[in-house]
């Protein structure tokens, strides 16, 4: 059986978009211009709604959600995440903790190898440090986490990342039909309120959008090839 597209390593933008992904760019922007931007306001709603919320609870696993190393060095927003998940693993939430994210842009190394070794560096035990090294975008680290998950017999998930992504990574795991709860990082920059948050926020609002007018042309066309990379 055919294996679902997945995005070569430091994959450029056209790459990552896979089959279907252009269509579905295309189709989100003509619905932002012709409904006078009425569904970016509504998920730009979804988006803030998220910030306020922390779902932290039990879990199999946590799951760090990658973040493209600068010049093979964590960045900040990646630091934030994993000292978050490290702290809910020594809660004792989960006993394993995913990293997930492979190698991209111009970088040497994966970002799970990255972000493993900082939890390790922390003390985490390498027996509880799992990687997922293959992904180039957050679909993909959920889609590879789940088929970890399931070889393993694993069920819910506690998902990690900064405020401002949960919502489209919350939709993205309930698309791909995981047991989630969500837990922002709460150090992690830019500072909330300021134009750089406006601006993450304001992509995030589209970049979910572009999720599920994709998700609703694959069913609508009924694309085998597309819906077994997102459900």
């Amino acid at each position: 059986m055919p294996q679902p597209y997945h995005a070569p390593p430091h994959a450029s933008f056209l790459q990552k978009l896979g089959p279907g992904g252009a269509a579905s760019l295309g189709l989100a922007l003509l619905t932002l211009v012709g409904l006078a931007g009425l569904p970016w306001a509504f998920r730009l709603r979804q988006v803030l709604g998220g910030v306020h919320g922390d779902e932290s609870s039990a879990a199999d696993a946590i799951l760090v959600l990658g973040r493209r190393l600068e010049a093979d060095q964590l960045t900040p927003v990646f630091v934030a995440r994993l000292a978050h998940a490290e702290a809910l693993w020594r809660r004792g939430l989960a006993p394993r903790i995913f990293v997930a994210g492979g190698a991209t842009g111009t970088s040497a190394r994966s970002e799970a190898e990255a972000g493993g070794e900082w939890l390790a560096a922390r003390g985490v035990p390498g027996s509880a440090i799992l990687l997922e090294g293959r992904s180039q975008h957050t679909l993909e680290n959920l889609f590879n986490v789940r088929a970890e998950m399931r070889r393993a017999g694993w069920r819910t998930l506690l998902v990690v990342s900064d405020a401002l992504h949960l919502a489209r990574a919350k939709a993205t795991a309930q698309g791909l039909d995981l047991a989630v709860s969500c837990s922002p990082a709460p150090e992690a920059p830019p500072m909330r309120g300021s134009l750089a948050w406006w601006r993450r926020a304001a992509l995030e609002a589209f970049l979910l959008h572009w999720y599920h007018t994709g998700m609703l042309y694959s069913r609508v066309i009924r694309s085998e090839r597309q819906l077994e990379r997102v459900t």
